[in-house]
């Protein structure tokens, strides 16, 4: 296995045929009914009951995508309303996803300076060295702010560097009012969401962050609805990764994303959530497979290879 996080998922993108990822951001009350309805899993209140179901689920999920998509994105969030429950259900999806050979990313946003930031660090990206947690793993990458600094990325990218992990920085989301923080202009007229993927890419470029295919193990996280930023990002920071939400239920097209792509499509990896995890809601898959909502997710997903494939073949490059 590649030491280096950029160099693997490149290989794993190259391996599936798709720059993507899926989503798991599990919700109860949309599991199928085929789980939710089973008598041991039908309680949403009873703790147990819901994080058993959304394991189900879940593991599920995984075997059905693990074939066609290089990586999956777990946003913690979903397992930590849970409390502890839901936090041993998060790192133990984590392993069953590395055990399929997934490439696998925290979504946890976390940020800080200092000791703060280095226990962050130790939590999220370093494999316990606990003797009796010796068979649990963390992500292979995680997401992180970077509104404190570069004070505040490089203790999780240095962890990153060490364990062959690594870190893509939150730089512009892809919610509407993000514009009105992000688009903020200073006097010489540069933005906000530039200045700070400036900060970023000033690190991500030192040589001990960059692997073999020439990306940074530091990415950036950028919205796939800012199409307009894209292309700005994309041509200054060619050595960048590129994790790109936004894809389907928030409105963004594969076009849209994969803006964010060098001119031979690699340097992006598009997380599609809710269009894949829920597919089985969407009329067309059920006109097609009826209750067999596991068709239904692993049809959206050949679905999103085949328009990110062609997208690729007709689209406009961008010079970088």
């Amino acid at each position: 296995m590649a030491d280096h996080f950029a160099d693997r998922l490149s290989k794993a993108i190259e391996d599936k045929q798709i720059p993507a990822c899926v989503g798991i951001d599990p919700v109860y009350s949309r599991l199928p009914s085929q789980i939710r309805e089973r008598k041991d899993l039908n309680d949403e209140n009873d703790i147990e009951a819901a994080v058993d179901a959304i394991f189900e689920f879940t593991t599920r999920v995984l075997r059905i995508v693990a074939p066609h998509v290089p990586a999956v994105k777990f946003n913690s969030a979903f397992f930590e309303r849970y409390y502890w429950e839901g936090i041993e259900n998060y790192y133990s999806l984590i392993q069953e996803a590395d055990e399929l050979g997934l490439e696998v990313i925290g979504d946890v946003k976390r940020g800080d300076i200092g000791s703060t930031a280095e226990a962050y660090a130790d939590a999220h990206l370093r494999n316990p060295e606990f003797m009796e947690m010796d068979d649990i793993v963390t992500p292979d990458a995680i997401t992180i702010s970077g509104f404190s600094g570069l004070d505040g990325i490089k203790p999780f990218a240095d962890a990153a560097c060490e364990q062959g992990k690594g870190v893509f920085v939150w730089v512009r989301p892809s919610n509407p009012s993000a514009a009105i923080l992000h688009d903020f202009a200073n006097a010489d007229g540069k933005r906000f969401f530039e200045v700070l993927a400036e900060q970023v890419a000033l690190l991500a470029a030192e040589a001990k962050y960059i692997g073999a295919e020439g990306f940074s193990n530091i990415g950036m996280v950028v919205g796939g609805t800012a199409a307009e930023q894209a292309k700005v990002l994309r041509e200054q920071y060619p050595h960048i990764f590129f994790l790109v939400p936004g894809y389907g239920a928030q409105g963004a097209s594969a076009a849209d994303c994969m803006q964010f792509a060098k001119p031979d499509g690699s340097g992006v990896l598009v997380s599609a959530s809710r269009s894949i995890l829920y597919a089985y809601e969407q009329q067309a898959y059920r006109e097609r497979f009826g209750s067999d909502w596991e068709k239904c997710i692993e049809q959206a997903c050949l679905d999103m290879k085949a328009e990110m494939i062609a997208v690729r073949r007709g689209q406009q490059p961008i010079n970088t």
